[in-house]
């Protein structure tokens, strides 16, 4: 039995999710990859749009708030990037298009992400989104109860995540483009923690290389997993590669962005160039979701080679690629992943 004097801090958090992996562009995607906060019964479907545009239906969670994120599964250097979303019906869509480097649209398996917070949690647990439109904040959360703030534009913005802060590196980022016209890419530039707040840059790019001035989602997570469940999984993990060069396998340090809600050491090591191999130990259960995003503050980008495997209660992602134009190079990202249970 529920007990009724819930606090604040244990409000529900969050409202809806959901995660599908999409490898079909009609029908029911991978069912091992996709849960949500819909009751039984039901199942992600999938509707082709034009080349490379998908129409992605979570059941049963129809709503105007929240954020998604998308990750292209591609051994070539594609991206994916939201549209928009929002209700039809009783059921939230969300238009996705994929793109080459240059800005031909293609047709590849991506996973994506959505969910919607509200209520606080105790620290040192925070969680934080933005939706930026490019010019204003059309949907955000912040777990300490605070406004969330962006400034800046022409493809360079500094988030500010106020309450969310920490003494050192902590917790993890990802970021999506949301653009409808034109493609888009966006990623973590720069991170300052401070004891008061989350400071992020964010930057995005158009087809090739060049600053862009467009949407984007940023979620940040701290000792909680993407989905931010109200009763959050068991199993989930972060961790970021911020040193590419080290062949590993090595345990990115601060252990603060290296966590593993069960214990155990994410070690991350290299593939091959621009190919690294993240290991998840303890947490991996299916149905479980990863998201990618690439760290620093030039154009380069990264996606998810394969789709990543779970056995023996380890996730193997194999690999994260990372490039610079068409060319696979050694370069930061953040990883995040979670199971539905």
């Amino acid at each position: 039995m529920l007990a009724t004097g819930v606090t604040a801090a244990q409000a529900a958090v969050p409202d809806r999710w959901g995660f599908a992996v999409v490898d079909v562009t009609s029908g029911i995607p991978n069912p091992g990859h996709q849960a949500g906060s819909w009751p039984g019964g039901f199942n992600v479907t999938v509707s082709p749009g034009g080349v490379g545009q998908t129409f992605v239906r979570f059941p049963q969670i129809a709503t105007t708030k929240g954020v998604v994120h998308v990750t292209a599964i591609s051994q070539t250097a594609y991206w994916c990037q939201v549209q928009k979303w929002g209700p039809a019906g009783a059921d939230l869509v969300v238009a996705v298009q994929c793109y080459r480097y240059g800005g031909a649209p293609v047709s590849t398996p991506y996973s994506i992400v959505f969910e919607e917070s509200t209520g606080l949690l105790p620290a040192p647990e925070a969680l934080g989104y933005v939706y930026y439109d490019g010019t204003s904040i059309v949907n955000q959360f912040n777990s300490a109860g605070a406004g969330n703030a962006v400034a800046g534009g022409g493809g360079s913005w500094t988030v500010t995540l106020p309450g969310l802060g920490s003494a050192g590196f902590a917790g993890n980022l990802q970021v999506t483009a949301v653009d409808s016209v034109q493609p888009a890419r966006c990623k973590v530039a720069n991170w300052v923690p401070s004891g008061g707040a989350q400071t992020v840059q964010v930057r995005c790019h158009n087809a090739t290389s060049a600053p862009l001035n467009t949407g984007w989602t940023l979620t940040y997570q701290r000792e909680r997993a993407i989905t931010g469940a109200a009763i959050p999984p068991k199993n989930f993990a972060y961790t970021f590669d911020n040193t590419p060069a080290n062949p590993g396998p090595y345990g990115p340090v601060p252990p603060a962005v290296n966590y593993n809600s069960q214990g155990g050491l994410n070690t991350v090591q290299s593939s091959g160039v621009g190919q690294r191999m993240v290991l998840f130990p303890i947490v991996g259960v299916l149905p479980d979701h990863v998201q990618v995003t690439a760290y620093g503050p030039g154009p380069e980008f990264c996606n998810l080679q394969t789709l990543w495997a779970t056995s023996g209660g380890t996730a193997y992602v194999r690999n994260v690629v990372c490039y610079n134009a068409g060319t696979r190079l050694d370069y930061p990202s953040l990883v995040t992943y979670t199971s539905a249970f």
